[in-house]
């Protein structure tokens, strides 16, 4: 048994901080649940920047994008290529949400960093992002900002999975896992 294991023998879930195409297809990923018991993978802007400007792996899905429009945004390029990801980390983590019934097996989306003092557009982001990717195991990551504690709890009580990020301190804890609770008390299905 190796130390993640060992780590998840005492009810601790690990996650992947990073995300990339080559990751997923290449097996690794698959590989990395299985053998290390990682149970979730999460995502941001600079490490999908970091996935798409260091190799090829994306060059294929571009030229297609670009061919089909090309004036396409580079905001909508991104998205393209992000949620192609996402989708297919969480099709492989899927068996392991469905083993732990949704305890576990999720993959984050983070919305857009301009939106940390936009609550209305977070939610909107959010509600966006949620039906692009489709997965019951997509966790979309919100900031703990102020606005972002409001759109915390309008996203949950929609019944979207929310990763809460930039979490400093022990007090910025309790208003976050404050505004979880209250959207989980008005949402329609809270399971």
């Amino acid at each position: 048994m190796n130390r993640l294991q060992v780590i998840e023998e005492c009810g601790q879930s690990i996650w992947l901080d990073a995300i990339s195409r080559r990751l997923i297809e290449s097996g690794q990923l698959q590989q990395m649940i299985q053998d290390d018991g990682l149970r979730g993978v999460t995502s941001n802007p600079s490490i999908f920047e970091k996935a798409i400007t260091h190799g090829d792996d994306y060059d294929a899905q571009l030229r297609e994008l670009l061919h089909a429009d090309p004036g396409r945004s580079d905001q909508s390029l991104y998205e393209a290529l992000a949620i192609a990801d996402i989708r297919m980390a969480a099709d492989v983590l899927r068996p392991v949400y469905d083993a732990s019934e949704g305890a576990d097996g999720y993959v984050s989306l983070e919305i857009s960093p301009h939106l940390a003092h936009d609550a209305p557009g977070s939610v909107a982001e959010a509600q966006r992002l949620w039906r692009a990717v489709d997965r019951p195991n997509l966790m979309i990551k919100i900031p703990a900002s102020p606005a972002g504690i409001a759109a915390i709890e309008e996203t949950v009580a929609a019944g979207i999975n929310v990763n809460v990020t930039l979490i400093f301190s022990l007090a910025h804890y309790e208003v976050a896992a404050g505004a979880y609770l209250r959207g989980i008390a008005r949402a329609a299905q809270p399971g």
